[in-house]
């Protein structure tokens, strides 16, 4: 339908993992599955359940008639008992214990806890490949100086590779983030209306133990080792809060690393992958807008603030539940991991497509490196016989006077020249100029590269080898 509005999260930018798992399919189908764990837990316990019932439940999990559950809920304004209805209308003889003792937050939370968790672990395969592709990047070029920037002026030299470590290293701490919070995730279980588990306890009547076995058998049904140990009716919503600020860090990151390369694109140092039909600007045909760099900053910048929103309705949350969270998670949750997956893809897409501009990176280097050789001129021409301080002052002027120079009239960074020709140094052109090896301006850059590549993102590729090999495609 072209006549209302379209998330551009759908339409544009998130990919089919990602929109599959906060689809009515995958969200209903585990409804069902958690009604079946549901009524086969509370069979094995010893309540009136038969198998039959159970296996009808198991068959008819995929039968779901959308038509009759939205006009079921159009009449009882209830979603989760406008499913039940569904359901029990393909499974008749299992239909009088469908959701026997829950309320809806067993299916509502649970499930939430479930998509947020096949949602992270679809964000960790792609943080993997990832760190993947920019760790070869890395080491490719841990060895090629640069010229880096503090306050965003020239600042002692780097190196290529070494940046690209920065870029890893933000990575990394996000991935640590988020195997911590995927490690802590629960189910709630099956808690009743207020957490107390007086309706099981009532179906149970009053056995602790079953009750308790109750909650144990459905998490590992559902592939979880425990429940939370208390709740109100919901699990408690910082567990929304926590998980978004993991997002939150990602987009971060990613905004970072566009930030950095939009500024080398301008520089033409390195540039994000052009193809060759692409079209820059619709009005100027030259131009190769950094736009995948561009659309990872705004979406990043959309993350960051959309985690504001579960922080909120933790804080906001009235004693054992209100429902003034629902709309709010079904918004902020959802779109916050689109959102990342999409930045991901298109993280990964240009890391993989970086093109580096060797002799560019050198201009700009060789036209800062003078000022910043004069130390190891001062010291060589010390060693010459010259006076520390009064060199020192020479060096002074004579680097003003080059800055001037360039700044005003555009012209080369003279000041090799200038002190050449100053007697006061002892030393030649050449043997001034042999003192601006950009090489030995980079202190320890190639090797931290390369022990950070060996001792911290080796291992986690080879812990997670049997998720590499991604492929991602951007829509736009």
């Amino acid at each position: 339908m072209k006549n209302v509005y379209e998330n551009p999260l759908v339409s544009r930018y998130a990919g089919p993992e990602m929109l599959h798992l906060f689809s009515p399919d995958f969200k209903f189908r585990t409804w069902r599955r958690l009604w079946t764990a549901l009524a086969e837990s509370e069979m094995e316990l010893g309540l009136a359940i038969t198998p039959a019932q159970v296996e009808e439940l198991r068959a008819n999990i995929d039968n779901i008639d959308y038509e009759l559950a939205a006009a079921r809920e159009k009449e009882v304004r209830h979603d989760v008992m406008a499913h039940v209805f569904a359901y029990g209308e393909c499974c008749p003889s299992a239909k009088p214990i469908i959701h026997l003792g829950a309320t809806s937050c067993f299916v509502g939370d649970n499930t939430d806890i479930i998509i947020m968790t096949e949602a992270l672990r679809l964000l960790l395969k792609k943080i993997v490949n990832l760190l993947d592709v920019l760790s070869r990047f890395a080491v490719k070029y841990k060895d090629l100086p640069c010229l880096a920037f503090t306050h965003y002026q020239p600042a002692q030299p780097t190196t290529v590779g070494k940046r690209a470590a920065l870029w890893l290293a933000d990575l990394l701490m996000d991935l640590n983030a988020l195997e911590y919070e995927l490690s802590q995730l629960r189910l709630l279980g099956s808690k009743g209306t207020t957490g107390t588990q007086a309706s099981f306890m009532e179906l149970f009547e009053g056995d602790e133990e079953k009750v308790k076995a109750l909650d144990q058998k459905i998490a590992e049904k559902m592939g979880y080792s425990s429940c939370y140990p208390v709740s109100g009716q919901t699990y408690s919503r910082k567990v929304d809060s926590r998980v978004l600020y993991v997002l939150s860090g990602i987009a971060q990151s990613a905004a970072k690393f566009s930030n950095d390369l939009r500024l080398l694109q301008n520089l033409k140092e390195i540039e994000e992958p052009f193809e060759k039909g692409q079209i820059g600007s619709s009005a100027m045909a030259y131009k190769r807008n950094p736009m995948r760099s561009e659309r990872i900053a705004s979406l990043a910048r959309y993350v960051i603030c959309e985690a504001n929103n579960p922080a909120l309705t933790a804080a906001t949350q009235w004693f054992e539940r209100t429902l003034d969270d629902s709309a709010n998670k079904r918004l902020s949750v959802a779109q916050a991991f689109l959102a990342a997956d999409a930045i991901l893809d298109l993280y990964i897409n240009v890391a993989d497509g970086l093109v580096v501009y060797p002799k560019m990176i050198e201009k700009h280097l060789l036209a800062e490196l003078p000022f910043m050789a004069t130390e190891n001129i001062l010291m060589a021409a010390v060693k010459r016989g010259g006076d520390r301080q009064e060199l020192h002052e020479k060096i002074r002027t004579h680097s003003i006077a080059a800055g001037k120079l360039v700044k005003e009239e555009g012209a080369k960074n003279d000041l090799p020249e200038r002190l050449a020709a100053d007697g006061a140094f002892g030393l030649s052109l050449e043997e001034i100029e042999n003192l601006l090896d950009p090489a030995a301006f980079v202190g320890r850059a190639p090797a931290q590269t390369q022990e950070f590549i060996d001792n911290d993102i080796r291992p986690v590729l080879e812990k997670y080898a049997h998720l590499l090999g991604l492929t991602v495609d951007i829509k736009v």
